[in-house]
């Protein structure tokens, strides 16, 4: 990876002499994978410190969190699931940060012939992925822009929910349904899916990522490492090398 050398000297400056490397179990949103995974490696070579992912819905990694796992860091694909767990009682104080912005794009299977640019489209399918709007991030993002253009009521009965954002995309990757409402960085890790429009920005809620440490962990100190080698430079151009943008604005309750 050709940001790994400036990525161990921001390490080597962020991280605190530790007696011991420990392991930081980090809940992180589905969508982050490939990044996070890209950055991991940097990370446990700069610190001795190894990041064990346990990737999902942020709905049900939040849950996950208040019923007790021991998670050390928390990226949620959204404020209100890190809300539940900060009201919980679980964020470290001084620790949660915005971190990440992504953009929502309706994707068809690669080889679909029938046309479609806009979302007066949808009205012609006959099955829309998209995640749980009830509970997964993505899928909340998604029936928000649908009711703000007036095409909820109608698409309701065909979506199909899925358990996070990457099984919407699995779905219209097989073909199991005729489009899916997903993020702009998973649509663009897919050759076997097709970006038909753009949402407008200005019609989705504020798309952030916040990230915390968390106090039910076993690596406190090792957590909050982590999350400033995130904030750093060297690691914002590798999320920016799979899609991501930085968070508009900073909130640090």
């Amino acid at each position: 990876m050709r940001h790994l050398p400036l990525l161990c000297a921001v390490l080597a400056a962020l991280a605190s002499p530790f007696a011991r490397a420990d392991r930081v179990l980090v809940f992180a949103a589905v969508s982050t994978t490939d990044a996070l995974q890209a950055l991991a490696p940097a990370f446990h070579q700069a610190t001795g410190h190894t990041v064990e992912l346990s990737l999902g819905a942020s709905s049900d990694l939040a849950r996950q969190a208040i019923a007790g796992a021991p998670a050390d860091v928390f990226l949620s694909a959204d404020e209100a699931q890190l809300d539940a767990v900060q009201k919980a009682g679980l964020v470290a104080p001084s620790t949660r940060v915005d971190l990440l912005s992504n953009r929502l794009v309706v994707v068809v299977p690669a080889d679909a012939k029938t046309p479609l640019s806009s979302p007066a489209g949808l009205e012609g399918l006959k099955r829309l992925s998209l995640g749980d709007p009830e509970a997964v991030p993505a899928g909340v993002y998604a029936k928000a822009w649908l009711v703000k253009v007036g095409l909820w009521k109608e698409l309701a009965p065909k979506v199909v929910p899925a358990l996070n954002v990457r099984a919407a995309l699995a779905a219209v990757e097989t073909g199991r349904v005729d489009a899916g409402v997903v993020y702009a960085t998973d649509a663009a890790h897919s050759k076997r899916v097709r970006v038909a429009f753009q949402v407008p920005e200005q019609d989705v809620p504020r798309i952030v990522y916040p990230v915390a440490v968390l106090t039910g962990g076993k690596a406190t100190e090792a957590g909050r490492a982590f999350v400033r080698f995130l904030q750093s430079e060297a690691a914002r151009k590798v999320f920016a090398t799979h899609g991501f943008g930085a968070a508009p604005g900073a909130r640090t309750p």
